[in-house]
């Protein structure tokens, strides 16, 4: 029997690890809820995330899924070294991001871009050094990124005024990897790279998920889909501007009507 592989957003950002697994594994079905009415986790404590992530867990394990994705950085901190839930596979985007960028770095001068709850639970710093004990640490919160791509700011000059005040350190510091540790983060990738420049490599949540997938796979811990695909988004609040965000975040790849959930 084909089982999706489920996935959680505080929001839509979320959406743009969804569009790099449905590219990546073709054949597989997906089940995505975006946390919209409770949206954002950022600026909320360690126990009310926690709290809403388990409600959402338990939904996911109701969609009968074979895998769970939290694709959210602030509730992947408070369910960090958690590998399964009631005997399900899960994934955080801590662990696979923080190996990903001391790879991509040759000086180990690593950057840090999330809400307020992620750099505030230091969970990127502790696991990079953890990783890596000689690495420089710079971890830096941007309120303010997640409302702008929230509401469709995209390529827009307040986007990157804003991000330039944001990475002002980073750029002094010469860091040459940045966390991008937030989903929203990498719908205005073009908008850091303006203020950043072509040198700074940017870690993407989508890109080192698709990678820790693929291990699962390979090594028979996740069964491979064939046939019958289906790509559901569900959202637990729904108005036509996020219904025309979300198209807007999966395109080129199709999704059906939005489906509203209650947890």
């Amino acid at each position: 029997m084909n089982k999706p592989i489920g996935i959680f957003d505080s929001g839509l950002g979320g959406l743009t690890v969804l569009k790099v697994l449905a590219k990546k594994f073709p054949e597989e079905s997906f089940c995505y809820l975006g946390d919209i009415a409770r949206l954002p986790y950022g600026n909320k404590s360690p126990e009310t995330i926690r709290r809403y992530g388990l409600q959402i867990l338990k939904f996911l394990k109701e969609q009968n899924v074979k895998a769970m994705i939290i694709a959210c950085n602030s509730a992947s901190t408070v369910f960090l070294g958690e590998n399964e839930f009631e005997g399900i596979p899960l994934l955080n985007v801590i662990e696979p991001g923080s190996a990903a960028a001391i790879a991509a770095s040759v000086d180990h001068k690593i950057g840090v871009l999330g809400t307020s709850a992620t750099v505030r639970s230091h969970a990127y710093r502790d696991t990079l050094l953890k990783m890596a004990p000689e690495a420089q640490v710079i971890e830096q919160a941007c309120p303010l990124l997640v409302p702008l791509v929230e509401e469709g700011m995209v390529n827009d000059p307040i986007t990157e005024l804003v991000a330039r005040r944001y990475l002002q350190q980073m750029i002094e510091q010469q860091v040459s990897t940045i966390i991008l540790g937030c989903t929203h983060y990498p719908v205005i990738r073009n908008d850091l790279k303006k203020v950043l420049g072509d040198k700074v490599s940017l870690v993407e949540s989508g890109d080192v998920l698709a990678q820790k997938l693929a291990t699962l796979f390979d090594q028979g811990v996740l069964a491979r889909q064939s046939g019958n695909r289906q790509i559901r988004v569900c959202i637990t609040d729904l108005t036509d501007h996020f219904e025309r965000l979300a198209h807007q975040l999966m395109h080129p790849e199709p999704i059906g009507q939005l489906e509203r959930v209650v947890l």
